[in-house]
């Protein structure tokens, strides 16, 4: 009887999930052709949550239950719409957009030297058009490095835990693109460190002169009630924009034919036209464009002259073969011409990363960089596009170049990277920071970093100043997860018990679950410097626990179940949504309201039954 109860429990739990979960669907089409339009916006009116078409035109929209209003649906070249809906029902709703006609702008073509101008007058709306059905007919070229998932070590025979500081986010916004045009991600693109550092959490401030400090909890680990879950986190100093050091920036724009996307470089414009309204005239920006060959379409300007830096934007225009080895040279070389002692000096590359002529091997290129960074120019890189994107190229050029890594798949996202977070993005406070956790055999029998599987360090790394690391900017936060085997279970994993290593309980450092040890250099420094931090044992509940440890925590588990992880034990969509959904607090910027958003879209494409516990 009680089972059969149980069941009908979880049928009706399955129930009311499809009850509460609506989508509306439809087809974007360009009026008076009928051809379907890829890369469409379509966002909620007056929030941020948004979805894109697809390659055929189709979207999936999840809007939050019992919501009526309008859908804004944009596209440059066309004319934007807003589309009311009915509350509480699925609904399907085609739209058709009509092309905005005008004469482009002037455009330049550049090289080594500067090219003829030219003039054209088209619809701007088929030319984009065009160029997504052209990027359509390619082959998907997408790369992306594997990531072996972390496993669980015994703490008798492995006690340290040794990774360096991640605060890139690229795979969390890239996820995103996948599931607005109603795809699951690839499992290599799901790295589940950047998904949970792509939120802001509210740890406390350094109260001394180091530029971070360390923060740490434990609490019953939500997908596994059997374990526990610790969090750490690094939080960086907030440094007014009036006290940050001035910048001299060079801009490198990929200008190949594979950026002639929507997505691409009339994005890259947008997204730099953002960061140019920010810029002090203390700050100065030079421009380097890469096609067939390189070329400087603006020397170093200062940050008030913003409409010569505005026009050179402008007249940017995509075509040829990709000399990105010769454009991250001369991008360097500028950079070195005009570097600013202790201030911010900084390469921002934005491309697709499709690196197809000139010096173009990894090992070169990392070489380059690597070199460049000692001399204290750091690399900022900047992902766009779908189709051929090189997630893995990049993610490589940004860790060797002391810099951060994004992924801008629309307006929002770069709003945020170069307006919201300006200076963390921009100024780095410290250097190869690295992290290095030991547990306690007295409370843990084995634990598991949950993601940073391309950021693990061996342990003697940790004190080894040689050794590169991550960075971190002014207020940016890195929180990383372990699920830990609390001490005393009789499963001893898949080695033998040591001979000679034998630990007796209750006589090891009271009640201490870890030690936590962080290294950083300062930004023109060379040394490390050491913090230290005790977690003791005082376990909660995760539903007791702060509200960024749920939302975390929430992320988490939603990307094992992208990645279907084998450790992801009870994990289910459902859950994610409850957790996340006692977790959005304040959420000013809607950024916890859109990941609810996307975990709906992921359960549509896959769902699950609901949890049992």
């Amino acid at each position: 009887m009680k089972k059969i109860c149980c069941l009908l429990l979880i049928t009706l739990s399955v129930l009311a999930v499809q009850a509460q979960t609506r989508k509306i669907t439809g087809i974007v089409t360009e009026a008076g052709s009928g051809q379907p339009l890829p890369g469409v916006t379509i966002k909620l009116a007056g929030t941020t949550l948004n979805t894109h078409t697809g390659e055929d035109g189709r979207y999936i929209f999840v809007p939050p239950t019992k919501t009526r209003g309008g859908l804004d649906v944009s596209f440059i070249g066309y004319v934007p719409q807003t589309i009311h809906f009915p509350a509480g029902k699925d609904t399907v709703i085609n739209i058709q957009l009509a092309p905005q006609n005008h004469a482009l702008q002037e455009v330049v073509v550049a090289g080594y030297a500067p090219l003829a101008k030219r003039s054209m007058v088209a619809s701007q709306g088929h030319i984009s058009r065009n160029a997504y059905y052209k990027a359509a007919d390619r082959a998907n070229t997408e790369d992306y490095s594997p990531v072996n998932e972390n496993i669980f070590h015994q703490v008798k025979n492995r006690p340290l835990s040794t990774f360096a500081a991640d605060v890139d986010r690229a795979s969390y916004s890239n996820i995103r693109r996948f599931l607005n045009q109603g795809q699951l991600p690839p499992k290599d693109a799901v790295r589940v460190e950047e998904m949970i550092n792509y939120f802001d959490y509210q740890y406390t401030q350094p109260n001394d002169a180091a530029p971070v400090a360390i923060h740490s909890d434990i609490a019953i680990c939500p997908w596994n009630t059997t374990n526990r879950l610790v969090r750490i986190g690094i939080q960086g100093k907030v440094v007014a924009q009036d006290k940050l050091p001035a910048s001299n920036l060079v801009f490198l724009l990929d200008v190949s034919g594979s950026m002639m996307d929507e997505n691409k470089l009339p994005l890259v414009k947008q997204a730099f036209k953002a960061l140019v309204a920010q810029l002090r005239p203390v700050d100065k920006v030079a421009i380097v464009v890469y096609a067939g060959a390189a070329g400087l379409v603006l020397p170093s300007t200062p940050g008030d002259n913003k409409t010569a830096i505005l026009d050179a934007l402008d007249k940017l225009e995509a075509g040829g073969s990709t000399a990105g080895g010769a454009g991250i040279k001369l991008a360097y070389s500028t950079a070195l011409q005009h570097f600013i002692k202790e201030g911010n000096n900084r390469v921002i590359l934005a491309t697709d990363g499709d690196f197809n002529v000139g010096a173009s091997s990894d090992g070169d290129m990392q070489r380059l960089i690597e070199a460049q960074k000692e001399k204290g120019i750091f690399l900022s890189v900047l992902g766009f596009g779908m189709g051929n994107y090189k997630d893995n190229k990049l993610e490589i050029l940004a860790d060797k170049g002391n810099g951060n890594y994004a992924y801008i798949d629309n307006f929002e996202e770069a709003r945020r990277t170069f307006v919201t977070e300006f200076g963390g993005t921009l100024f780095t406070i410290a250097k190869d920071v690295k992290l290095q956790v030991e547990f306690n055999p007295a409370y843990v029998q084995s634990y598991r970093l949950v993601g940073y599987e391309n950021r693990l360090l061996n342990d003697e790394d940790f004190n080894d100043d040689k050794k590169d690391a991550g960075d971190m900017g002014a207020g940016h936060t890195v929180t990383a997860l372990y699920e830990i085997v609390p001490a005393g279970r009789n499963d001893q994993g898949a080695i033998d018990p040591l001979k000679y290593q034998e630990y007796i309980p209750g006589k090891s450092n009271g009640n201490e679950v870890l030690t936590v040890k962080v290294r950083y250099k300062k930004p023109d420094g060379n040394k490390s410097q050491l913090l230290t931090q005790v977690l003791k044992s005082s376990v909660k509940s995760i539903e007791s626990s702060p509200a960024d440890f749920r939302m975390a925590a929430a992320v988490a588990e939603f990307g094992m179940l992208l990645r279907d992880s084998e450790f992801k034990a009870n994990a289910s969509y459902q859950h994610v949504l409850e957790l996340a959904g006692r977790s959005k607090g304040d959420d000013k910027e809607g950024y916890r309201s859109e990941f609810i958003q996307l975990v709906k879209k992921a359960q549509l494409l896959k769902p699950d039954v609901a949890r049992a516990d």
